[in-house]
């Protein structure tokens, strides 16, 4: 009898693909690190050659590789990728022109047709799924913006002038299904490759951000989860989609007919801290392998012994600014002579702190809701110094869940949805989903870092706009 289930996680720096059993206890986990995206000229960014589906193929294979049971006891796989990108397929199914991040300009706009040699527009998970099933099928909940998506059915319009309005028209999509339905039985090549059952069922999600949500067990409404990836935002589960909202994005959840309300985000949020690694380079390998532990690690061991507020150095993460201020970038004061490297790395976490909380602040400000605790999921959950940061700036206890993934597990849930192994999606959650470690606030470090952000950092940026504006131009 088939014991397990698969789930992938194609992200924006890898792939993680990891094997559950139906208690949700990973088995077997692998990743596949993607290539560095593309800009060949100001506001356009691609992924390279086949890179999504390399790395997808690539982490199924590691995982396998760690896999000690069989693969033909693995009943489902459930498929989450990268949202809010667009990919131009030629009628085969494969791709007419390089898959177009969600970093690239081109999206803040409905798709163009240019090139005869495209017949499909569609999103990561459509080709990924495509690429794993032959189908070309897709689930609901990764369309929302420049779309044609009826959210009271979770299928396409039946309003042509607004498929055109999205530049499209209705034989150029995916058929759509709801998450946790089947998007197709595995390719018979992939079964000959990996050793899978033959009839082994491929099964929808959504947005990565909604399968994050669901793999990281939130269901009440003072509960909400902070995603610490490449893009950082936050998501409260929510039964109604809100109008007009000012302050965060409704977005479908990975529960069908349910929203998630999605805080402004962080972007290249965690991708700063790999940016600093860089930059320090081959002196930080050597002396965290001096230690035996990886680079950031050792990183965090010595953030640890800097005092709360970097000694007065503030960092404002602006590396990746929006359309809307494209003059804004990344900005450090307040150094002098006590700061170290290790001094500006915590200054990072804690500006990304800073961040997040403002942003949940204005969310919650806006729909009145009083949070009870938080949980943090992603790969940077993994510092111990940034949990225990956002802990102190909430003031609120801040649990880290167990797993490689909240996505894979996020799309396991999905698959145990759809073999009916628990009643319900919530069910499901609340068996597989395990909290590993909680984190507690120190009340004077929580009086402290709030005392920084009001005097401080909510207040960088009205004076910094300014100087900035003029040097843009000089230096865009």
């Amino acid at each position: 009898m088939s014991r397990y289930v698969m789930g992938i996680d194609n992200g924006s720096q890898s792939t993680k693909v990891a094997i559950y059993d139906f208690e949700g206890t990973e088995v077997a986990f692998g990743s596949y690190k993607l290539k560095e995206t593309l800009s060949p000229e100001p506001g356009i960014v691609i992924h390279p050659d086949d890179d999504l589906w390399d790395s997808v193929y690539g982490a199924i294979k590691n995982c396998l590789d760690n896999f000690n049971g069989n693969p033909q006891d693995i009943a489902g796989i459930g498929l989450c990728t990268i949202r809010c990108c667009r990919v131009l397929l030629k009628e085969n199914g494969h791709l007419a022109y390089p898959v177009i991040s969600w970093m690239d300009s081109r999206l803040n706009k409905p798709y163009v047709h240019s090139d005869d040699q495209v017949k499909y527009v569609t999103t990561t998970s459509g080709y990924i799924g495509f690429r794993l099933t032959g189908q070309f099928k897709d689930t609901a909940s990764n369309y929302e913006v420049h779309w044609p998506l009826d959210r009271k059915t979770l299928d396409w319009t039946q309003d042509t002038e607004l498929f055109e309005s999205c530049g499209l028209k209705r034989e150029m999509v995916f058929d759509l299904v709801k998450p946790g339905e089947k998007l197709g039985t595995i390719r018979q090549e992939l079964v000959h490759k990996f050793g899978f059952n033959q009839d082994t069922p491929v099964v929808a999600t959504a947005n990565d951000k909604a399968v994050e949500a669901l793999g990281s067990g939130i269901k009440d409404e003072g509960t909400i989860m902070i995603s610490l990836g490449t893009f950082i935002s936050s998501m409260l589960l929510r039964n109604e989609y809100k109008e007009n909202a000012l302050n965060f994005f409704p977005t479908l959840a990975c529960i069908p007919f349910k929203y998630v309300y999605e805080s402004n985000g962080i972007r290249r949020g965690m991708w700063t801290v790999s940016w600093f690694k860089k930059l320090i380079g081959e002196e930080l390998v050597t002396e965290a392998a001096k230690f035996n532990v990886s680079e950031e690690e050792y990183l965090n061991l010595r953030a640890q012994d800097i005092p709360a507020g970097s000694d007065g150095l503030i960092t404002i993460l602006d590396w990746l600014s929006t359309p809307s201020v494209p003059y804004r970038k990344g900005i450090m004061i307040g150094f002098d002579q006590r700061h170290t490297k290790y001094h500006i790395y915590r200054s990072i976490l804690e500006a990304i702190s800073f961040n997040i909380k403002n942003n949940i602040d204005d969310m919650l400000k806006e729909i009145d809701v009083k949070l009870n605790d938080l949980v943090v999921i992603g790969g940077g959950s993994k510092s111990d110094v940034i949990m225990q940061i956002i802990a102190d700036l909430f003031g609120l206890p801040v649990h880290r869940r167990i797993g490689n993934s909240s996505a894979c597990l996020g799309a396991a849930i999905c698959v145990c949805q759809y073999l009916s192994v628990y009643k319900d999606f919530y069910e499901a959650a609340s068996k597989m989903v395990k909290t590993q470690q909680t984190f507690f606030p120190n009340p004077k470090n929580h009086v402290f870092y709030n005392t920084i952000n009001n005097t401080v950092v909510k207040n960088v940026r009205v004076h910094t706009d300014e100087i900035l504006k003029q040097s843009y131009p000089i230096f865009a």
